[in-house]
């Protein structure tokens, strides 16, 4: 018995990103509104959520909506204009997962399709047998379920659709059930919009029986004289040595799962979804992650037996990344599913610039990055394997003619290529190989720090793929990398505050503490109310009211 297919499952943060995904190879999306899913960054209105639907369905496309809030009880309240709108485009399914609002949709609109969150913790044939018995048509598994349990809950749950997490930013704490995020940045991470505290930089520091805090500075020359031990209360003895270089310490900080190593095993076991974490990522991120699961799924159906997943690891590598891990694809979390050395997401190709028209003459593209004479930029064709490079040497203004040697990415210009650049390409062929949407990438210039962090985190997910520990390589590697850091921390900034009401942009994101609660923004939210569903503040508003609620 051969297993079914499952389709590949992408994240949607705004209609660009959803668009992109679909063109590049995703069998569905999902998305969602800031106000009524866990992402107040998105940035679909109710009516985006339409055109979204519509243009998936238009290309033969599954198009799942995100009701995955915890409900609060301002938010029943938005319920029925949620449903009314929605319903009236048909969605091929809801991402519920709040039990109240399970049963709210099952009882005032049963003709849709009812698909339970990853926010509800499913990691048993058990739960997916009760949800099944509620009426759901799709379990989403916990990213803490092993494959061993995978398989077995597939064996159980025959009757039900099972989707599971291969790729995307991984939480530390159980399935996103956080307050971590509440307690350091008042931000709530169960409404969607945590604040990351877990991938922030924590620094030992010194207090004096005089109450001063003081630096700890450790050196060469002292390091012999300190060792930092934490003692739980229950295991009284076991002494675990906490670890700090001159950066600081990321304690908490997982590296991002990616199960591309592993994925004919997926493939071959009969899931209905693999699912990709990111609707907060850029459209590159979705672009370029969609290609590569696309090719490699298609791949492994039409020749099984050679499947080899290096060269869709090489395409997934030029996306910015924390780090790969197969997480809790074996059981039990390793060593290698940690990052204690960096957080930044880091590739060695970056996003160059998206193709915003073509016609009879040539290519116009929006850029993203900075560009310079000389760059080679690499064509990433929605619809085919191959790509096409090209050196440019001078960047032609579109707007003026003006030929300029660097182009700033964050001026939004847009440049003009004319096929006469393209000394190998059919100019008919170029034309359908490379729509509208498509992404343009080109190498990024590192440091020698982030290069050996790249090369680190490469060997790290190696050794845990083979479940084969090199001491010695594993070690010299990361010997490398601390090496190469850089210990001046005063160059490094903060962008925005963490804490206080200076803290909260105020522009009414779900799950804002601040916003919510705060006198400073209590105009704000009541204009918020009179908005509709999806439309936050803009930035000046925020501005307008918090100077008139501190006034």
């Amino acid at each position: 018995m051969t297993a079914r297919q499952p389709e590949l499952l992408m994240p949607a943060g705004n209609l660009r990103k959803l668009k992109m995904a679909v063109l590049y190879g995703a069998d569905a999306v999902y998305l969602g509104t800031p106000d009524m899913s866990l992402r107040t960054r998105s940035e679909f209105s109710l009516q985006d959520v339409i055109e979204g639907v519509r243009f998936c369905h238009r290309y033969g496309k599954r198009a799942y909506l995100t009701l995955n809030l915890f409900s609060h009880n301002k938010d029943i309240l938005k319920l029925d204009e949620y449903i009314e709108t929605v319903r009236t485009v048909n969605p091929d399914g809801l991402i519920i997962a709040d039990p109240g609002v399970f049963q709210y949709v099952r009882q005032n609109a049963p003709e849709l399709s009812l698909h339970i969150s990853t926010q509800s913790n499913i990691c048993s044939w058990l739960s997916v047998k009760f949800w099944q018995e509620q009426g759901a048509d799709l379990c989403v598994l916990a990213r803490e379920v092993s494959f061993s349990e995978l398989k077995e809950i597939r064996e159980k749950c025959p009757g039900i659709k099972l989707e599971a997490f291969i790729h995307g930013a991984m939480c530390m704490t159980y399935s996103g059930r956080c307050l971590l995020s509440n307690f350091m940045a008042e931000r709530g991470a169960n409404q969607g919009n945590c604040a990351n505290s877990c991938r922030w930089n924590y620094k030992l520091r010194l207090r004096l029986k005089d109450g001063s805090v003081q630096d700890l500075n450790i050196t060469d020359e002292n390091m012999e004289m300190f060792e930092f031990l934490l003692e739980e209360g229950c295991r009284p003895g076991e002494l675990m040595p906490v670890e700090e270089d001159a950066r600081g310490s990321y304690i908490l900080n997982s590296r991002d799962l990616c199960l591309m190593p592993k994925l004919d095993e997926y493939l071959k076991i009969g899931l209905d979804s693999l699912k990709v974490e990111g609707r907060g990522k850029s459209e590159y991120y979705a672009a370029i992650v969609a290609r590569a699961y696309r090719m490699a799924i298609d791949d492994y159906y039409a020749d099984p037996q050679n499947w080899d997943a290096r060269p869709y690891m090489r395409e997934l590598e030029s996306v910015g990344n924390r780090g790969y891990t197969l997480g809790f694809h074996d059981g039990r979390l390793t060593n290698y599913a940690h990052d204690y050395e960096h957080t930044q997401s880091l590739a060695c190709w970056e996003y160059a610039g998206v193709m915003s028209k073509v016609n009879g003459d040539g290519f116009f593209v929006t850029v993203k990055n900075r560009l310079e004479a000389g760059e080679v930029l690499e064509f990433v064709s929605p619809v085919c394997r191959n790509t096409v490079l090209l050196r440019a040497y001078c960047f032609q203004n579109a707007a003026t003619g003006e030929n300029m040697q660097v182009v700033q990415g964050g001026a939004q210009m847009t440049i003009f290529f004319p096929f006469a650049l393209f000394d190998h390409e059919d100019r008919e062929e170029l034309k359908s190989l490379f729509p509208e949407f498509t992404v343009l990438r080109k190498e990024k210039a590192l440091t020698r720090e982030q290069w050996n962090r790249i090369q680190f985190d490469k060997l790290a997910l190696r050794q845990e793929n083979r479940q084969q520990r090199d001491e010695a390589s594993y070690s010299a590697s990361r010997d490398r990398l601390l090496a190469s850091m850089d210990g001046d921390a005063a160059a490094r900034r903060i962008k925005s505050n963490r804490t206080g009401t200076k803290g909260c942009c105020g522009r009414g994101c779900n799950g804002c503490m601040i916003f919510w609660q705060d006198e400073t923004y209590a105009k704000a939210r009541a204009a918020l109310l009179k908005r509709k569903q999806g439309e936050q503040l803009s930035r000046r508003e925020a501005k307008v009211f918090q100077n008139a609620g501190e006034q």
